[in-house]
């Protein structure tokens, strides 16, 4: 198959994308529960998610993955993070578990996700997580159905296709996820109410040339532990779809020269110049994870158009210090 190219949309689709990412931010400041809210429940589960729908979010920004037998469900990591991840004999895993895309979705059902292992650094960063055992995986289909029942027809979704180019194996390829999300986001009838993220841009690119009516966000970070743009390598980082950053000189520019409408940067890596010349090209902004009070102030005096957050309570009394408006909480049940 021939490598995807940055897409280059005809006036009218490169109008309707223009027009739903502008649609993002045009209401309210955007607040994106990280994760559903990571720091009050447990991460991707529907009772995280119906408590970040208590507390009010714009956005429910998540995370997906593909089991054996094709079925879309929500985990931030490809193979069972055992931090978070309790066995069928209720004992937490003791090294990485299954990969998700090499076991079928009723086995992973047998995996309780519910809770945090004591002791680990990962439970030291959310000592107000409250457990809710008995939670497993969901499926997409299953975080629909939630918002559905709670009558929030304004709500967001921030879904983001985990695909890494280091690691080809443990996930489908980045245009058969893409198609597969596609398809989950036609079906619920929520295509305007969606952006796709990656890091791996390959996938955002696949998204551009089959959904050009779906907003697509690029993640960036640039740390040493991790680093998806490359602007120190000459021949350009696997990350980015065949685009390198010496051709382009800043994350900004090299976005806009993919197409990309929406930047989503690690808020260490963020500065007010970057915001700026984001905007000046036409881009949306948004920070990702902030979950101190005194930084989200900080970040949001940067200019950027959005948080996201473990916390969303506590981005919530920020912004309501400044006087802007604030999406309505919708509390629901899980059945």
């Amino acid at each position: 198959m021939l490598p995807l190219q940055p897409l280059r949309l005809t006036r009218p689709l490169w109008l309707a994308a223009t027009l739903c990412s502008l649609c993002l931010h045009a209401a309210a400041f955007d607040l994106q529960g990280h994760r559903g809210a990571r720091g009050l429940a447990p991460e991707n589960t529907l009772p995280g998610f119906a408590k970040t729908l208590g507390v009010g979010v714009t956005t429910l920004e998540t995370d997906l993955a593909i089991s054996r037998d094709g079925v879309l469900l929500i985990s931030h990591d490809p193979a069972l993070n055992p931090d978070i991840t309790r066995g069928p004999d209720g004992q937490f895993l003791a090294t990485r578990g299954p990969v998700i895309w090499h076991t079928d979705h009723a086995e992973l059902l047998r995996y309780d996700v519910g809770r945090l292992k004591p002791g680990t650094r990962y439970a030291a960063q959310y000592p107000d997580q409250q457990p809710h055992d008995g939670a497993r995986l969901p499926r997409l289909q299953d975080l629909f159905a939630l918002v559905e029942r709670s009558g929030n027809r304004e709500v967001r979704f921030a879904l983001e296709i985990k695909t890494r180019p280091d690691a080809p194996a443990d996930t489908a390829a980045p245009d058969a996820f893409a198609r597969k999300v596609v398809d989950a986001v036609r079906a619920a009838g929520v295509a305007q109410r969606t952006t796709i993220l990656s890091f791996d841009w390959r996938a955002l690119q696949a998204v551009q040339q089959m959904a050009p009516d779906i907003g697509t966000v690029y993640l960036s970070i640039q740390r040493p532990n991790f680093d998806n743009i490359g602007a120190s390598k000459p021949n350009g980082s696997a990350w980015t779809a065949g685009l390198r950053y010496a051709d382009h000189g800043s994350v900004p520019k090299l976005i806009h020269a993919a197409g990309g409408r929406i930047w989503s940067a690690f808020q260490g890596d963020l500065d007010a110049e970057q915001v700026k010349q984001a905007k000046a090209l036409g881009l949306t902004v948004l920070a990702w994870t902030v979950n101190e009070p005194a930084r989200m102030a900080q970040v949001m005096d940067m200019g950027v158009d959005g948080i996201v957050t473990d916390r969303p309570d506590l981005l919530r009394d920020v912004i309501a210090k400044r006087g802007l408006p604030l999406p309505r909480p919708t509390p629901v049940r899980v059945d």
